[in-house]
């Protein structure tokens, strides 16, 4: 049976509209961004050298890189000016106050 690792990363109080939040589950660098009431998690270091997200700029779904200004979507993970190239993106999901983000499943999902 397929499963789904979900995996809890911080309280939904703690979550600013229109802001982000870097959360480290298992070791992992996610960035966590909510925009319009919707939580968003993907890689937290940019796909060209690495650089942390936390400290780009936040435009509507717009993710500008601090370090080189690549311009990503934060809905998909794409890198805007080369579609071929994107950031990982986690699935969220909010229960009991709490924001959790899915790690993995298994193949067939």
């Amino acid at each position: 049976m397929p499963r789904k690792d979900w995996i809890y990363v911080i309280d939904d109080a703690k979550m600013p509209e229109g802001g982000m939040v870097p959360v480290y589950p298992l070791g992992i660098n996610i960035l966590m961004a909510r925009v319009n009431g919707k939580v968003y998690a993907l890689e937290g270091r940019c796909a060209h050298m690495g650089c942390p997200l936390f400290n780009g700029m936040l435009e509507g779904t717009v993710l500008t890189c601090p370090c080189h200004d690549w311009r990503f979507n934060i809905q998909t993970g794409e890198f805007l000016d080369a579609s071929e190239l994107r950031l990982k993106v986690y699935q969220t999901r909010t229960e009991d106050g709490k924001l959790f983000v899915c790690l993995g499943q298994t193949e067939g999902l």
